[in-house]
């Protein structure tokens, strides 16, 4: 299955454990068990969720830290995972260039978020490339 669907699967988790307040990697166990009426989670989904998960305090940091006005309680729920997802690729994950990581942040943002938010998550995840002190791939 291809990344682009994985990471699309790993947002809907993300979304859903976001939303309801509920423990990422509870979730993501409750969705491997009974994947219900979708087809089981593919393998990079799941890395994605638990990596989030597993970092998540340190991606948040970062997002913060290079947001300007925006922390990610402030952001949008879907804003917010799009953009955990790509800093986790970028901070955690050296298989995937960290422009990829950004495109594909920027296609999800562009068929789910409003008008405004891709500008915004490519701005922020430039930002988070540039703290992390890798270069765009």
């Amino acid at each position: 299955m291809a990344r682009s669907t994985a990471r699309k699967r790993a947002l809907n988790t993300l979304y859903e454990a976001d939303e309801k307040g509920q423990d990422i990697l509870s979730l993501l166990e409750e969705r491997i068990a009974v994947p219900g009426a979708q087809t089981p989670l593919p393998d990079y989904a799941i890395d994605i969720v638990r990596g989030v998960a597993e970092h998540r305090r340190d991606i948040d940091a970062k997002l913060n830290e290079c947001s300007t006005g925006w922390k990610t309680s402030r952001m949008g729920v879907v804003d917010r995972n799009i953009l955990r997802i790509a800093a986790w690729e970028i901070m955690y994950n050296d298989d995937v260039p960290d422009k990829v990581a950004i495109d594909e942040a920027l296609g999800l943002a562009k068929t789910l978020c409003d008008d405004e938010s891709p500008a915004f998550i490519h701005g922020l995840l430039s930002a988070v490339c540039a703290a992390h002190e890798k270069p765009l791939d």
